[in-house]
């Protein structure tokens, strides 16, 4: 048994919303065991006045440290598992790319099998091969297909999340997908403002990378940023100040309600690794100065870490901390329907716990109290 004292505490309130509180002992074993101002605990940790968190969730990641989900190896998925907390990524997502059908195949079985240490894995996101050829972004064209849930059908029990251009496709789609309790969402899409809305008001309720990949808001084509805004979808942002502007990221918490507000790194395998040639999804992938570009010049997936993208949409927008906090933590765990065994520092939830500095430079992780 262990307990974290001397430190800034990001709890939820009576009515669940985060704020600080100091003063607090938390002891915890494989799940938080209680919050008291004392403690028996054999080992103490001091948090030294930093901040202690929930862990942060990302539910969209494509690697890190060299490794990549499409990889589709125990020891790539492993090395992405130990390399999360160092970013306080507890719990995510691995991200799967348009490529070939057996290759996603293989990615998912490699999740679906997955026996690793470090930051837990929480099901797979699948972003294509569903996606529109006009927004594809660093995904490879000559891989996309027309959506059809039965082409995954072996993995539905592992697919939280599949990302797919609702212009080309009938909506039945998502019918199929909601009732597999897979979470749909819009993204790498040419849709229109009217198409894109009629997609999340069936049930497609979740934008990709909001602005990356879609059509743009234009005072007479809304698009899809548009119908995100004006919706209750979930979106997803990515904050490292390269694919989102600081001041799109203050408009978008300024119109978005908290909750409906993601923060993810999209990262790929140069993650943690500076100025590099790297790959993505089969392409050529060069990193400089902590941006990611193909040959071409188009840009890739992100190299930012999770503590990167936190402080800089606190940075950049006055939210405040417990408030972004929830953006990586509460938000995740509730869209994807894990929030009452994660998420938030309580009695009975997972001992998943992070404490960072005032330069959120992370100093110590636990994923299930280890």
């Amino acid at each position: 048994m262990k307990a974290v004292t001397n430190g800034k505490f990001i709890l939820p309130d009576d009515r669940g919303n985060f704020f600080i509180r100091t003063g607090e002992t938390l002891t915890f074993g494989e799940k938080i065991l209680e919050l008291s101002a004392e403690t028996d605990a054999e080992e103490i940790i001091d948090a030294q006045g930093n901040f202690v968190a929930p862990g942060f969730i990302n539910i969209h990641i494509h690697g890190c440290a060299g490794a990549d989900v499409m990889d589709a190896t125990p020891a790539a998925l492993e090395k992405i598992c130990s390399f999360l907390p160092r970013t306080g990524v507890t719990g995510f997502l691995p991200t799967t790319m348009t490529m070939p059908l057996e290759e996603i195949h293989r990615a998912l079985k490699n999740i679906r099998d997955a026996k690793t240490s470090g930051a837990k894995i929480l099901g797979a996101n699948v972003e294509g091969p569903f996606i529109s050829a006009k927004f594809a972004g660093a995904q490879d064209k000559k891989n996309i297909r027309r959506a059809d849930l039965s082409l995954l059908s072996e993995y539905l029990d592992v697919i939280k999340i599949i990302t797919a251009a609702p212009e080309e496709f009938d909506f039945a789609f998502i019918d199929a997908c909601r009732a597999e309790n897979i979470i749909v969402s819009v993204g790498h899409s040419a849709a229109d403002y009217e198409t894109a809305l009629a997609a999340i008001e069936r049930g497609a309720n979740h934008v990709t990378h909001l602005f990356n990949a879609q059509t743009g808001l234009h005072h007479r084509k809304p698009g899809i940023v548009g119908a995100a805004l004006d919706s209750h979808a979930a979106v997803e942002l990515i904050a490292d100040n390269v694919h989102v502007h600081p001041a799109a990221q203050r408009i978008v918490w300024k119109v978005k309600p908290r909750e409906e507000i993601i923060l993810i790194t999209d990262s790929l395998r140069a993650c943690g690794l500076g100025d590099c040639e790297s790959e993505l999804g089969g392409q050529k992938v060069f990193v400089r100065n902590g941006v990611a570009k193909l040959a071409d010049g188009t840009i890739a997936a992100s190299v930012a870490p999770m503590n990167a993208v936190v402080r800089n949409f606190y940075q950049n927008t006055g939210a405040s901390l417990p408030e972004v906090i929830e953006l990586v933590t509460k938000n995740p765990a509730r869209e994807l329907g894990v929030y009452d065994s994660t998420g938030s520092l309580e009695v009975g939830k997972a001992a998943d716990i992070v404490i960072f500095d005032a330069d959120f430079s992370i100093q110590r992780a636990f994923v299930n109290g280890k």
